[in-house]
């Protein structure tokens, strides 16, 4: 073989080689890029819900109220504090306009609110003239619920979204606009309610 020969055969092979190369380059590559996007969280994972998903299953039922009492309704319930107090009483009142903001959508939900000592007579009037239906904390509930906060409850009675209260009141209306962005994705898909 002359030395040309072997030339054009090594050229060849490296055009070989490179091809080759390139065609699991164009293979490989994505894969090791959308994996690397996954682990440092690159992109948005697709998230919408404003609200803390439920891990475990949590039903009306074992918070120890009936289905019935809301008539197949989406709710809004919030679990007041062992003493409803002046930050009790503007969470109530963003929740309310929270509630109000819903729009036409507002006879689809029923606002709740469990309270755990009796409320005042001012506090009562203020609830039950804003719409709100009030229930005693079912004891069987305290066993799920150990702090203040926010449940989205579905038609069906499943509890699966909830909203953690803010530490300060000035953080009320970001809280409102999150329970509300979350409520009205929920009522535009759904069907039932």
């Amino acid at each position: 073989m002359s030395t040309i020969e072997l030339a054009e055969n090594n050229n060849h092979s490296k055009k070989s080689r490179r091809s080759l190369f390139l065609v699991l380059a164009a293979f490989v590559l994505p894969i090791i890029l959308a994996k690397l996007a996954l682990e440092q969280q690159w992109l948005d994972m697709g998230v919408t819900n404003k609200g803390t998903l439920l891990t475990n299953e949590l039903t009306l039922q074992q918070l120890g109220l009936q289905l019935t009492d809301f008539d197949k309704h989406w709710l809004i319930m919030y679990s007041l504090p062992e003493h409803c107090a002046i930050n009790c009483e503007k969470t109530f009142e963003a929740l309310h306009n929270t509630y109000v903001a819903l729009g036409k959508e507002m006879p689809r939900v029923f606002p709740v609110a469990l309270y755990q000592n009796t409320l005042s007579t001012e506090q009562q009037l203020k609830i039950s003239e804003s719409k709100w239906q009030l229930f005693a904390m079912p004891v069987q509930a305290k066993q799920f619920i150990d702090k203040s906060q926010i449940f989205i409850v579905d038609p069906l009675g499943n509890v699966f979204l909830s909203h953690q209260l803010p530490e300060n009141n000035d953080q009320l209306p970001q809280l409102g606009k999150q329970i509300l962005a979350d409520m009205k994705k929920l009522l535009k898909y759904s069907k039932v309610g």
